[in-house]
């Protein structure tokens, strides 16, 4: 999977690379991190001897051989005279017509013969010391093999091992033959097998010390034995490594001569064998110490490869390679002493042109491999002198491995358009991706200033697209840099877009152009529109239908991102462009065009009316025309496109059409569609947004969009499990297939469904959240489904839709139950018991961090629309929140230790600190689970949170804890007394409190210093005179914020309106404790209006008008001298009191009693009212004449 073909993904199109589906799929593919691990559980193991990557595990295996006779396949009674027959120990005659049999090409003769040997299972002891005669005596060696085979497999392999049911002496006879053979067979496949039964099988019995032999003999083979006896007991100690590794710590002195030994042996089979056990060791050891005892063979085994190298067989440096690779992703510390000469000899084989493709990238893949091991290596690979130059250069030569096909000119679809690229084209775009990524915009992007103005001068048109397609692969890993400097990151693919004599570089610069919008917005967009929008519309009429449709793709990336101020100058060539290309161009041009066309109007919004009543005719002709095979992808564009036009135009413009557009598509899904059509996905999507649109007027057309989109949402994975040792599987090349490797198996997960399951997912959450009451009667088949897709592991976006879901589907239930929709009065409690539950238990098996936040936020969510339902819940959410805690502050401990790291760095400490945010949202999450909790159920709950205030949100209060961990901790704590300090409940908490309170509004964080002073205005309006001594100490800090020079910046505005805010709580509620209120109150009234943080605007106008009402002493003034501030804060919030809540610095009513108050006056002390609107400006006072109006 690379990133050259990332956008555009509006649509859940089939792409080579995996999509993260969201309800409204208007965002550019992501790169697959896993990519380099599917591609090395791809790689076969050599012969049947596993690799570190399949190491034998106990037995017995639940896996289904491809081969194995099938357990309860009895086609037939077995007569006991043929069952005895076979298991004749006097003959073998019987026996070995068996094994021909079972591998019979007659169906139904193998069947037959499969019932007789399920049969023999019944006798095991029998059945196990024929196949073990039959291995070591009979004549025909395939006898010998199958013989070998089914031992393996009845005794580790089968679902009900036969091990077990074994008397002790033939358990005894079994272990000694196979020993046996190890000596006495020549056929090297037999060895190879027998070395894998007697791997699995010590696997499961050797450290209970049932098969003391086995070392010893092992140790004796390394030591004396003959050639064919030192590779198979390596081969054996290689994949017994983690079962025996920390047994054998006290002889690892004699271990390393004997490998040291057994590396410097002529024979390259002994050789690799050695490298093998030498690699799976040092992963099996626990102790580093330990490990670095075998640092000094590196050389030795890095001759290894180099023997196999210069003796021509690419096939060992392969295996070699890829025990390197591994080495480097479980322990890259062990090759640090020998980094330079190592790194110099894999940077050799890379860029070595005379060698196999294969050899070349794992070399690279070890390279690359050290770049990502930042967690145990930090900072390592960065400090190597020329490495990560010379890395760079090799990859951007991988990247001309790309010719001028002819069928890239003539492609159909742009997913299939990688026509010309060869293996080292879509390494070298991966590994740039992936190098970037790990190391950085301070490391990369000097090579890249360095490499890519060179490249992109040059004559050959490959160079010049490998510029471009370097340019675009680091956009991400790199993107803290660029945007430092995003007109000069976006010039070289500017500078080619149009004018690059060569349509294939004149498609990467398009690329390119797309990629940095996503990676870089919306600054780029911000900064550089002028120069992007007229370069795409120039690529838009490139002689290319391939540069043509990509620029309209680029098109859709640069939109998401950009405000619409900048779009609108452009609105009306951009739509003339787009539709010319509709009407006329190529169908993949059409396609992409459509595409672009919906993501214009879905950032034009209403501007996109003018264009309205032009588009929509058109959109609908084509639902009409579109109906064959070829156009189904611009039928479902058509449909995609219809609906975001909707959405942009809004419900009033929309309506007239509405009907048409409804009845059009119903008719359309009426006819059905076939299983590879992706208009499915694109209606299940149209539909929601459309729903979005009309909002309960979507109500009767839930009834033919439901039943699709359940069906979807309820998908079964398709997953198939293999051993690893079978070699690839018929799915391995498949783009809809995922394969990763796990222990001995194969795991190939077909990712379509995967997505198409996300994808409804997440449909079902827009519904239930826009219809609300109006979706009661699928509220219950909609939470059967997503409740036990809280623990759906196969793919995240299920998880995170269905955690999403849950307090909408609980909001949507009580407001069904509110307004009547049910007369079951225990209806929303037994939701919440359905719900609650589930997610606490999931909470406890998640492993990504990042959706335990999510869990932890939906648990808070839940809380708060439960209300005091929650309260049977709390027991369980509170065990759970101190596990959950722990959990994220070990792994914060774990990590922190790379600050330890000698080669640890002002880089690495970024990287880390942007790692531990994901912990910071797990601790913020459970903060916001706290809050809710008191919300709902106030001061009776503190006993059964006190243990976590206490053991987890007290000790982030310290000075030492970073500033994100400050602020929780003052967030938990301000909840306690905002919403627990009835009856003196949070008093407990004021001593320890208020100190790092008041610290706080100190902080050097702004954030910390918002939450405090914050902090400081609750106690002062919940805990009564219990504050009074602490009030001029909170004065005094509130004072500090309000004034500071900087109080009024972008980064301070905020702290800054909250403190005037915890100011004006202490006016209210500490009057008597303020010295001089007479002058401390209209200092308070002279800060106002507040205008930033609207909602404690509404909260301090709110105020405000208490006291007026209250006939306040102070805040007028004796000779009412402050009436022309009070007018001042009047005339600003009273017209923001009809808009949008993020807006409004007033409520409605509050802006009712500015009204009442205001004609008071005028009746009271008309003249002065009079000379205080006056000194209004003239807006203000038209706009407070509105508002009174």
């Amino acid at each position: 999977p690379t990133r050259a073909h990332r956008f555009p993904a509006r649509s859940p199109v089939r792409a080579r690379t995996r999509a993260r589906t969201r309800s409204t799929p208007l965002e550019p593919r992501r790169p697959d991190q896993h990519a380099a691990r599917r591609r090395r559980a791809r790689r076969p193991a050599r012969g049947s001897v596993q690799t570190a990557a399949a190491k034998a595990r106990p037995f017995p295996s639940r896996s289904t051989p491809r081969r194995a006779p099938r357990p309860g396949a009895m086609a037939a009674t077995v007569p006991a005279a043929q069952v005895a027959a076979v298991l004749d120990m006097s003959s073998l005659t019987a026996f070995e017509q068996l094994l021909g049999g079972l591998s019979s090409a007659d169906n139904a003769a193998r069947v037959q013969y499969e019932s007789l040997f399920n049969e023999c299972k019944k006798q095991p002891d029998l059945l196990c010391l024929q196949l073990t005669r039959a291995m070591r005596t009979s004549g025909a060696q395939e006898t010998r093999e199958m013989a070998s085979i089914l031992l393996r497999r009845v005794l580790t392999k089968d679902e009900v091992s036969l091990w077990a049911n074994l008397q002790q002496q033939t358990q005894d006879g079994v272990k000694g033959e196979l020993l046996k053979l190890l000596q006495e067979e020549q056929a090297r496949s037999i060895v190879r097998k027998a070395c894998d039964t007697i791997c699995e099988l010590a696997a499961g019995i050797l450290e209970e010390g049932k098969w003391p032999e086995l070392l010893p003999f092992l140790f004796q083979c390394v030591t004396n034995g003959t050639v064919n006896l030192k590779e198979s007991a390596l081969n054996i100690f290689a994949q017994l490594a983690e079962y025996i590794g920390e047994a054998l710590v006290p002889h690892l002195a004699t271990l390393h001569g004997i490998l040291a030994q057994c590396l410097a042996n002529p024979e390259r089979a002994i050789q690799l064998a050695a490298l093998r056990a030498c690699c799976c060791f040092v992963e099996s050891l626990e102790n580093p110490s330990d490990r670095s005892k075998f640092q000094d063979l590196l050389p030795a085994m890095l001759a290894t490869l180099g023997a196999a190298l210069q003796g021509g067989d690419e096939a060992d440096a392969q295996e070699a390679l890829g025990l390197f690779v591994e080495l480097a992703g479980s322990d890259p510390r062990f090759v640090r002493k020998h980094l330079s000469h190592v790194v110099d000899a894999m940077m050799t084989v890379a860029t070595h042109d005379d060698l196999e493709d294969g050899t070349r990238h794992l070399a690279c893949e070890f390279l690359v491999t050290l770049t990502e091991a930042r967690d145990r290596a930090p900072g390592m690979m960065r400090k190597l002198p020329d490495f990560v130059p010379r890395l760079f250069n090799c990859l951007c030569a991988f990247l001309l491995d790309v010719e001028d096909d002819p069928e890239w000119h003539t492609c159909e679809k742009e997913e299939d358009g990688d026509a010309g690229e060869g293996e080292r084209y879509e390494v070298g775009q991966e590994c740039l991706d992936r190098v970037a990524i790990a190391l950085g915009a301070n490391t990369v992007l000097p090579c890249a200033a360095a490499a890519i103005p060179a490249l992109l001068a040059d004559a050959d048109w490959r160079k010049r697209h490998a510029a471009l397609v370097a340019l675009a692969q680091i956009a991400e890993g790199c993107s803290k840099g660029m945007l430092k400097d995003v007109n000069g990151a976006i010039a070289p693919a500017l500078s080619v877009a149009t004018s690059d004599p060569h349509p294939r570089v004149r498609w990467a610069a398009v690329n390119a152009i797309g990629q940095l919008c996503t990676d870089l917005g919306p600054k780029i967009q911000e900064k550089a529109h002028s120069a992007i929008l007229p370069a795409l519309l120039g690529a838009m009429e490139d002689s290319s239908h391939r540069v043509q449709a990509h620029a309209s793709a680029a098109m859709v990336n640069f939109s998401e991102g950009c405000p619409p101020e900048h779009m609108s100058a452009y609105l009306d060539a951009l739509m003339t462009k787009l539709m010319q290309m509709l009407q006329g161009g190529h169908k993949m041009v059409q396609e992409s065009a459509l595409t672009a066309l919906a993501s214009v109007a879905d950032n034009a919004q209403t501007a996109f009316a003018k264009y309205y009543d032009v588009v929509l005719p058109f959109l609908k002709q084509i639902l009409i025309a579109a109906g064959s095979k070829e156009h189904r992808m611009l039928r479902a564009k058509a449909v995609e496109c219809i609906s975001l036009v909707g959405m942009a135009v809004g419900k009033d413009r929309f309506a007239k059409d509405a009907k048409e557009v409804m009845d059009m598509l119903m008719q359309l899904q009426a006819g059905g569609f076939e299983d590879d059509d992706a208009t499915t996905s694109y209606m299940q999507q149209a539909w929601t947004r459309l729903c979005k649109c009309l909002g309960a007027d979507f109500i009767p057309y839930l009834a033919v969009v439901m039943p699709s989109l359940l069906k979807s949402a309820q998908l079964k994975p398709d997953v198939q499990v293999t051993d690893l040792e079978d070699g690839p599987g018929d799915d391995d090349e498949d783009d809809e297939v995922e394969v990763i490797a796990v222990g001995d198996k194969r795991i190939s997960i077909r990712t379509s469904v995967l997505e198409e399951k996300a994808t409804a997912c997440n449909m079902l959450c827009c519904y239930v959240d826009e219809l609300k009451e109006g979706f009661y009667d699928y509220i219950q088949p909609t939470v059967e489904t997503m409740v036990p897709l809280l623990d759906f592991y196969f793919h995240e976006d299920v998880r995170k839709a269905a955690v999403a879901s849950l307090p909408d589907i609980l909001r949507a239930g009580k407001a069904a139950a509110e307004k009547g929709k049910t007369t079951d009065q225990t209806y929303f409690a037994n939701l919440v018991n359905f719900v609650v539950p589930p997610l606490v238990a999931a909470l406890a098996k998640e492993p990504e961090t990042e959706i335990q936040a999510a869990m932890l936020e939906s648990l808070a969510d839940c809380a708060g629309v439960a209300g005091e339902l929650i309260s049977a819940h709390i027991t369980s959410m509170i065990a759970e929140f101190q596990k959950t805690l722990q959990r994220s502050l070990e792994r914060r401990a774990e990590r922190n230790k790379r600050a330890d790291d000698e080669d640890f760095d002002a880089e690495e400490h970024e990287a880390l600190r942007d790692e531990q945010a994901a912990e910071d949202e797990v601790f913020d999450q459970f903060a916001e689970c706290v809050g809710s909790l008191l919300r709902s159920l106030k001061a009776p709950v503190l006993p059964t949170i006190e243990p976590l205030l206490a053991q987890y949100v007290a000790p982030m209060l310290a000075p030492d804890r970073s500033p994100e961990e400050r602020r929780i901790a003052v967030c938990v704590f301000d909840d306690v007394f905002e919403h627990a300090s009835e009856n003196g409940a949070s008093l407990r908490y004021l001593d320890a409190f208020v100190g790092p309170c008041l610290a706080g509004c100190d902080d050097a964080d702004a954030d910390v210093r918002q939450a405090s002073v914050y902090g400081v205005g609750v106690m002062a309006a919940a805990v009564g005179q219990a504050f009074a001594p602490h009030v001029p100490g909170a004065l005094a800090a509130l004072a500090r914020v309000i004034q500071a020079p900087d109080a009024r910046s972008d980064e301070n505005l905020n702290a800054t309106e909250n403190a005037i805010s915890a100011l004006g709580k202490l006016c209210e509620s500490q009057r008597s404790a303020i010295p001089g209120a007479e002058q401390v109150v209209p200092q308070w009234l002279s800060c106002l209006p507040l205008r930033e943080d609207t909602v404690e605007a509404r909260v301090v106008h709110a105020q405000l008008v208490r006291m007026l009402e209250a006939g306040d002493p102070h805040l007028l003034g004796a000779n009412n001298e402050h009436l022309p501030k009070v007018v001042k804060v009047f005339a600003v919030a009273m017209p923001t009191a009809a808009l949008s809540e993020k807006l409004q610095l007033c409520t409605v009513e509050t802006r009712e009693k500015m009204k009442s108050i205001l004609a008071q006056m005028q009746s009271a002390m008309g003249d002065a009212l009079g000379a205080a609107f006056a000194s209004l400006a003239p807006e203000e006072q038209a706009a407070l004449q509105q508002a009174m109006a």
